[in-house]
């Protein structure tokens, strides 16, 4: 079992009626390159979060507690409530 970090953006937009829809996520090769892509992509969607977490890709088994790397606008739980 082979653990790494990741890092991931996920961007929202407006679903139905006051829902956000989530778009595809976008893998990156560091926390920097997150950060850098999050706050680019910040301006044009509702909500964005970039963050950090380990993960054994082979298996598909990822840790439950994300570190916030970027956030930014509206977003859902479990990072609406992560400060």
């Amino acid at each position: 079992m082979a653990t790494e970090t990741v890092y991931i953006i996920q961007s929202y937009v407006q679903g139905r009626g006051k829902a956000l829809r989530a778009e595809p996520q976008v893998g990156c090769k560091d926390a920097e390159e997150a950060r850098r892509k999050a706050e680019r992509l910040a301006p044009l969607r509702l909500g964005v979060v970039a963050f950090a977490v380990s993960a054994d890709t082979e298996l598909g088994d990822y840790d439950e507690q994300p570190t916030i790397i970027f956030k930014s606008g509206q977003l859902p739980p479990p990072f609406a409530d992560e400060e």
